[in-house]
């Protein structure tokens, strides 16, 4: 099977040609990436202000900045990414075609477009609290180290879920301008979370990264990933849950979270794991998880309108 991220058709074949590396290289055709970065923005926003009864017109802007914000850090990081993989990509069947790895773009172009992205995304970071913006900057260093993981430590997976969740600390810090208990306890779920559907996006690339010589928790679990997919879920779930009930969401909010667990496992159950289809399916679903997640937040404030 030529399994690869790349599409030959869609949108951005209709684009200018000069224009569509730029546009593969921010992974543009593949939403997926900026969905689970933002996901935990919104929630941190939705944990703070107690849902959508208690936001005002301000909330919603910030809901803006972080859709926004997702969409280009994700295209930088996937730049950052490809930078420090170029040559391992090109001998991994899903990533040889990448516009870094097959020169369609040159490291000056690049790093050009990177620095672009990143300018535009710190423009809009300046909107937010101090809190926000000093949690900006410290997760750069997290971005950018995170692509040499995958070469030193059988966990980059782990690695990437500090990474990728510094939304849930921002998105509350920027709608209260302060820290808690309860977005740092949804910072490790999503933690969890990350780890546990990196690991299944990882089953797609098993083979090649065994020759090559990149490590994954896909590898290091193999046959037990299911197992061990199943513990990180789990873990996930109940620090999401924590963090709303600290937060003091209501039993709505509360009874609304049995959703998204009944996702998570649905997931396991139809997930096969030697199946590099399934794997990416079944990680593409987990948009769908976060979104019920965020329904829970947004009806924390509507329980005492029910009558129980």
């Amino acid at each position: 099977m030529n399994h690869t991220d790349i599409k030959s058709e869609g949108w951005i074949s209709r684009l200018p040609v000069k224009w569509q590396p730029y546009a593969i290289v921010m992974r543009l055709d593949r939403p997926i990436g900026w969905w689970l970065l933002l996901l935990p923005g919104w929630w941190g926003i939705a944990l703070g202000t107690k849902g959508i009864s208690g936001m005002y017109g301000s909330d919603f802007l910030l809901m803006i900045y972080f859709f926004i914000g997702a969409v280009l850090m994700r295209g930088a990081g996937c730049i950052i990414n490809d930078l420090w993989d170029r040559d391992l990509d090109q001998k991994v069947t899903r990533t040889k075609n990448r516009p870094l790895a097959n020169g369609q773009m040159n490291i000056v172009e690049a790093v050009a477009f990177l620095f672009s992205l990143l300018f535009i995304s710190f423009i809009i970071l300046l909107q937010t609290s101090a809190v926000t913006i000093w949690l900006g900057i410290l997760s750069l260093g997290f971005i950018v180290a995170y692509p040499y993981m995958k070469r030193i430590t059988w966990w980059p997976q782990a690695f990437l879920g500090l990474t990728f969740n510094f939304g849930a600390l921002m998105g509350f810090g920027a709608a209260t301008h302060h820290l808690g208990w309860a977005p740092f306890i949804l910072y490790v779920g999503c933690f969890f979370w990350t780890l546990g559907y990196d690991t299944i996006y990882a089953h797609q690339d098993k083979d090649d990264d065994a020759l090559v010589g990149i490590k994954s928790t896909a590898l290091l679990l193999g046959e037990r990933s299911k197992f061990w997919v199943s513990i990180f879920y789990a873990a996930a779930m109940a620090l999401i849950t924590l963090s709303s009930l600290i937060a003091g969401s209501g039993l709505l909010s509360l009874a609304l979270l049995v959703l998204p667990a009944i996702h998570m496992v649905r997931q396991i159950m139809d997930w096969d794991i030697d199946d590099a289809h399934s794997s990416l399916e079944t990680f593409k679903s987990n948009r769908n998880f976060g979104l019920l997640v965020l329904l829970s937040f947004l009806a924390s404030g509507f329980t005492h309108h029910i009558d129980f």
